[in-house]
């Protein structure tokens, strides 16, 4: 009787041995997946900060009467966020507070929606919207 339980015993202690393994692989795996989101999100919020910054970059170099629309996705990766213009900087802030940016930009009057925006340039001025 005491064979069959020192088995039972050691058969536990190997079960939870494994389990232990799996659960520690399945945490590591957790973390890398979080980490590679967030590095995407990061990344997505500065393309979208960097393509209006080029969008404004351009209508400020271009010739007189220069006029476009460009669209500013409603949401970056599922995630909702703000984007503004202000003291010569295109600031973008994500909704939930972890990833934002704030690039440079030339003077413009107007200010940035979320969706379809309007540029032009009238008199050395660039407006938006």
């Amino acid at each position: 009787m005491e064979a069959k339980a020192q088995i039972s015993l050691e058969f536990m202690i190997i079960i939870g041995f494994f389990l232990f393994l799996f659960t520690a692989f399945f945490i590591a795996i957790q973390y890398n997946m979080e980490d590679e989101i967030f590095k995407n999100r990061n990344l997505a919020v500065k393309q979208t900060a960097s393509f209006v910054q080029n969008e404004i970059n351009l209508a400020s170099k271009a010739s007189e009467g220069y006029s476009r629309v460009f669209n500013i996705p409603v949401k970056i990766n599922g995630m909702d966020y703000d984007i503004n213009i202000v003291n010569e900087m295109v600031y973008l802030r994500a909704g939930n507070g972890k990833h934002s940016i704030a690039l440079p930009v030339q003077a413009v009057q107007g200010d940035l929606v979320i969706g379809e925006n309007r540029i032009k340039k009238e008199e050395g001025v660039v407006y938006v919207n």
